[in-house]
């Protein structure tokens, strides 16, 4: 299928802003000793929030094709900081600069793929159930849950965070920690973002939903390995919801 043009100018405006925002944060870490803790959260953010915000300004058609693009135009924006690249581009450096945490070296990029990968291996199959089910526009409960809840909880954490915990990480020992108050953050965005679509809930499938849905999705990114809570907040969402949905 023949991409759309609306999608190519879509992609064009959102990579160059993107582009930009990572290489202001870049500039914030370098020369402002600004917290990588904190620009990774405003990159994460611009990820998730422009591309709704760009989709009323140009809209292009939402199916298997564009979605196989969006996916295929992440990678390559991440392709761009591999080593080769960015030691051969002062501005893919600074940008990258931006997103590496100084604890995360060398496994930044790694951690990284390996996230959005199984992020997309878990959300497909689950977006498919859920559309198939007329489920759909549940989903975007767990999609807020991660991008916003879990957005929010590591700078919450840093900055108002005094009781820690411990969590793994895949391919080391090293110990990394959280925050209660961050997690706390995951929960309440969760709870949020049920009720804002609770119309399509009945009322015992609400209830229950709201008893066990923000509590299993915080423990998944409580226990989840650093960096890597996407997959775990997605799949323990998105089996919480349809649980409730199938049992209640």
């Amino acid at each position: 299928m023949i991409m759309p043009s609306e999608f190519w100018l879509h992609h064009a405006v959102l990579y160059s802003l993107l582009f930009l925002i990572h290489y202001m944060n870049g500039l914030w870490v370098i020369h402002h000793n600004v917290k990588v803790n904190y620009t990774r959260k405003i990159n994460h953010f611009a990820f998730f929030f422009l591309p709704t915000v760009l989709q009323t300004v140009i809209d292009y058609p939402l199916n298997a094709a564009t979605f196989l693009g969006d996916i295929v135009c992440a990678l390559l924006f991440l392709t761009c900081f591999i080593a080769p690249l960015r030691q051969r581009s002062t501005v893919l450096a600074i940008m990258f600069r931006s997103l590496d945490r100084p604890e995360d070296r060398p496994m930044t990029l790694i951690w990284l793929y390996t996230q959005f990968i199984a992020s997309y291996i878990v959300l497909i199959p689950l977006l498919y159930y859920f559309e198939s089910h007329d489920m759909l526009p549940l989903a975007m409960i767990i999609i807020i849950a991660n991008g916003v809840g879990d957005g929010l909880a590591e700078p919450v954490g840093i900055r108002f965070g005094t009781k820690k915990y411990a969590t793994y990480a895949l391919f080391t020992r090293q110990k990394y920690v959280r925050s209660y108050v961050g997690s706390a953050c995951v929960f309440v965005t969760t709870c949020i973002a049920i009720l804002a679509f609770q119309h399509y809930f009945t009322i015992t499938q609400l209830v229950v939903a709201l008893l066990i849905v923000p509590a299993l999705i915080t423990l998944a990114e409580a226990f989840s390995p650093h960096t890597w809570d996407s997959p775990l907040i997605y799949a323990t969402g998105g089996g919480a919801l349809i649980m409730t949905f199938s049992l209640f």
